[in-house]
């Protein structure tokens, strides 16, 4: 197979999108590939029927497979390159793709730039440690979606949910739905990792209860579940003796969280972020190999896909000018003062990690942020080397919700000179 201009790691929301502005950007559609490794485009959102989604970039409501159409639609409409049912083996730090697939068989291919958007995967059972027999009836959220909504599949009649994510919330009313009995949703944390929209729609339309600063501390039945214990935990979330309470049920569905999937970003030698799980990248969602591009849920979870997609265009259109020998800060040569992005004061993370001071830079640039907790009437405060340059009044803040504070004037002509940008929270 010949080189690739630019080649695209995934074709979800985030490989679609990213694509589609290459092109718009003038990259010809047969010197850009996708490589997929599922049989069809659209990512996790073919099995997400419910709707939601679109919102913020078309101004509807949308169900999964309708967002992930219309860009499907556009990547077919230009004969943009793609190919499922490839599975990426390695990405070397000289940007060459080795992969293999059922039609070209094992490839390497070299490319001008690489985007990343393999997105995420969920976290399993053997992540928690929960004491018990290894039963049928143990499924991640998303597996369970998939059977419900592709398979046709019903997992269980007498359900429990171990974490509070949007994908369990969502499959709460999915499986009430098609009949089953959510009999409840634990959740470790205090407060829940979910949307509060989804907590409303899911959980309080359904009466089906949330127990916070619950967990599951042990599995019984051998064949196939039989029932959960549940405990409650306290603030070092270790369970509280004398609290546990059996409940009776056939399916335990884990939803606890979400890792970006970065296997071959770790191999290729690109630096990762510990909190985010995601590569550390710059305002042009470049990582620290230049020409290397992350964009969507392999850099962080979001919690929007709309979101995904703004980004995926951002890491298109720099890759675009890479492979074009425009300038792009932090690319061909890096130049100039590069500073540092941190979260303080209940401030969890901030991405990008990285912002160059002769960056693209303007007033629609954001750093985007997750609090550690739930907060209230807080300020959320930006500030370039412990000076103040501007903060907003927000009346509530969870971990669920990504949030973003935009760059104004003040803060592009202090990054010009500074070290150091915070995003902080301030008693308001």
């Amino acid at each position: 197979m010949d080189a690739k201009k630019i080649i695209i790691i995934g074709g979800g929301p985030a490989g679609l999108a990213a694509a589609i502005e290459a092109n718009n950007q003038g990259i010809a559609p047969d010197d850009i590939l996708i490589l997929e490794r599922d049989r069809e485009l659209g990512g996790i959102l073919n099995q997400c029927i419910h709707a939601g989604f679109g919102l913020h970039m078309f101004g509807e409501e949308m169900t999964g497979p309708e967002y992930a159409g219309r860009f499907i639609d556009i990547v077919k409409e230009r004969n943009i390159g793609y190919l499922c049912n490839a599975m990426v083996l390695s990405v070397s730090p000289d940007r060459e793709v080795a992969f293999v697939s059922p039609t070209e068989g094992f490839c390497r291919v070299k490319a001008g730039a690489i985007i990343l958007a393999m997105g995420c995967r969920e976290r399993t059972r053997g992540a928690l440690n929960i004491a018990g027999t290894r039963p049928a009836g143990i499924y991640s959220a998303g597996t369970a979606q998939r059977y419900v909504n592709i398979d046709g599949y019903l997992p269980g009649k007498k359900v429990v949910i171990l974490g509070s994510g949007d994908i369990g919330l969502i499959m709460a009313r999915r499986l009430t739905l098609e009949g089953a009995k959510v009999l409840r949703v634990c959740e470790l944390m205090p407060y829940s990792g979910g949307l509060p929209r989804n907590i409303a729609q899911c959980l309080d339309d359904f009466d089906i209860p949330l127990y916070l600063s619950h967990t599951v501390t042990e599995i019984h039945g051998r064949e196939r579940v039989e029932g959960v214990t549940v405990a409650k935990v306290g603030d070092d979330r270790r369970p509280i003796v004398g609290t546990e309470e059996y409940i009776e049920c056939d399916t335990l569905l884990l939803s606890v969280g979400l890792l970006p999937e970065n296997e071959l970003s770790r191999e290729a030698g690109i630096a990762l972020d510990r909190i985010t799980g995601g590569a550390v990248v710059d305002e042009t969602m470049q990582t620290s190999i230049p020409g290397v591009f992350a964009c969507g849920n392999v850099l962080h979870v979001h919690d929007l896909v709309d979101f995904v997609t703004k980004e995926a265009y951002r890491a298109g259109a720099a890759a675009a000018k890479f492979v074009t020998g425009e300038t792009v800060p932090g690319g061909n040569i890096r130049t100039g003062t590069v500073l540092s992005t941190e979260g303080k004061n209940g401030v969890r993370y901030v991405m990008p990690q990285k912002l160059h001071a002769d960056g693209a830079l303007s007033t629609e640039t954001a750093l985007f942020f997750r609090v550690d907790n739930i907060y209230r009437d807080k300020y959320v405060v930006l500030s370039v080397d412990g000076r103040e340059i501007t903060k907003t009044k927000k009346r509530f803040l969870e971990p669920g919700q990504m949030e973003n504070v935009r760059l104004t004037d003040g803060a592009i002509d202090a990054i010009k000179t500074g070290k150091t940008v915070t995003v902080s929270l301030a008693d308001a």
